[in-house]
């Protein structure tokens, strides 16, 4: 293979057209992002109209929009994409299905989601003059009913996301273990799981290990920490259309939708993301894209490979949706004929609390490499703007930005991982070989 370039922005969540003659700052952004052979973005929207029943739960807004907005998408220059997110499954299976059938009535090429699990964890692939570029994409922040589901020998699979499952594990001295032992005493709170030991279906805990409640597991140790790691099965899933991917294509990328965090900092992804991240790498991938979290976090050389972490947002128009369900209306007290404007004030208590408030939600940046003789070569950082106090019907909406604000952020995110971000002329640059000389 050549070199090939590319470019990757983190979560496009757009809910309006782009003016046919674009916007102020528009000609600048897309003939920079089409400079690049491969363009990606994370598709966190569902594609349709209303032909989907929506989910009892949704991944905070319920997410429709007319598919022609894919057509202003693709407009932008952008040519491949992950679907697997957080409101992959707002609007049910139905969603799902007609979101894929008005991608690939446009010849989109994207992965993520499917009619099966086999079909949402298989890559796509783009091709490019001078190299295949295959793309594989997770999410693990999902309720569990938007899984894709396998197909049996007796049934048809379920459409949904590709998953990447995890645990968290409190590891806790002697004697807060106890602390934790006498309280489930008190609340009877193992009570469904302790039957189910007595009577043979489940097996009992390990030794030094303390079930509480469902989902919460507590380890006795020598010390209070916190410990989370990727679901194995899902893993191996995962790393083996990574290896297959690699067979049949010149370069593999991972998208990554993660909102999890490390302890109380939301900066800081957690244990597990980093593990999936460095263990894809070891699989055969070569970037891992991050997005999830609304802002933007480190990056890492590893191996052969690089992280982003997250690359905040692209396009952000969340307050400008045109449905929600009754069950947004009836979970804040508000009547069944409420329109969505006044839902949204209601929400952000009239702009003064939620993502509105915080500056670093409304910078992102977009990420640059080049991939020669199949090594990943130098990584620029390019800084874009969302329009933070902007009216509603015009925050969100992308434009390079002359602040290095977002680049100092993701520069002192990076430095735990070893990785030097030099910020010249309102660009970051980061240097592979500056990380191995140090």
């Amino acid at each position: 293979m050549g070199r090939t370039t590319y470019i990757a922005s983190g979560d496009t969540f757009i809910t309006r057209r782009i003016p046919e003659k674009g916007y102020a700052g528009y000609d600048d952004l897309t003939a920079l992002i089409r400079q690049h052979d491969v363009r990606f973005t994370n598709l966190e929207m569902t594609f349709h109209d209303r032909e989907g029943v929506p989910a009892a739960v949704s991944g905070g807004t319920w997410a429709m929009t007319d598919p022609a907005a894919l057509d202003d998408i693709r407009r932008m220059g952008f040519n491949i994409f992950n679907t697997a997110n957080n409101h992959s499954c707002d609007y049910s299976h139905g969603g799902v299905l007609a979101t894929i059938r008005n991608l690939k009535e446009r010849g989109m090429i994207f992965s993520g989601t499917g009619k099966d699990l086999g079909d949402a964890s298989k890559p796509c692939c783009l091709e490019t003059p001078d190299c295949r570029t295959a793309l594989v994409s997770v999410c693990s922040t999902f309720d569990t009913s938007a899984m894709a589901g396998a197909q049996s020998a007796d049934l048809p699979g379920r459409p949904g996301l590709n998953p990447l499952r995890f645990h968290r594990y409190y590891h806790i001295d002697k004697t807060h273990y106890e602390m934790v032992r006498e309280l489930a005493e008190i609340t009877k709170i193992n009570a469904a799981m302790e039957y189910s030991v007595r009577t043979g279906y489940k097996n009992p805990p390990k030794e030094g290990t303390l079930p509480f409640g469902t989902g919460c597991t507590f380890i006795l140790d020598s010390c209070c920490r916190t410990e989370s790691v990727p679901e194995e099965k899902d893993m191996k899933r995962i790393t083996g259309e990574i290896a297959e991917a690699r067979k049949q294509a010149d370069v593999v990328l991972v998208s990554i939708h993660a909102h999890e965090y490390d302890g109380t900092d939301i900066n800081v992804p957690a244990q597990f993301i980093e593990k999936f991240a460095r263990r894809c790498i070891d699989a055969g991938a070569s970037v891992i894209i991050g997005h999830g979290p609304h802002l933007v976090r480190g990056v890492e050389f590893y191996g052969n490979g690089v992280i982003f972490y997250s690359l905040g947002n692209f396009i952000f128009e969340t307050e400008t949706v045109e449905y929600q369900p009754w069950d947004a209306y009836a979970n804040r007290g508000m009547p069944l004929d409420t329109k969505v404007g006044a839902y949204m004030d209601n929400r952000s208590k009239n702009g003064t609390v939620g993502y509105g408030t915080l500056p670093e939600i409304w910078e992102a940046v977009l990420a640059s490499w080049t991939i020669e003789d199949g090594s990943v070569k130098d990584v620029t950082l390019y800084p874009i703007s969302l329009g933070m106090g902007k009216p509603r019907p015009h925050l969100g909406v992308p434009v390079l930005a002359s602040s290095c604000r977002v680049l100092e952020r993701m520069a002192e995110l990076s430095r735990p991982y070893g990785t030097k971000i030099d910020i010249r002329n309102g660009i970051g640059y980061v240097s592979r070989r500056e990380q191995s000389d140090k």
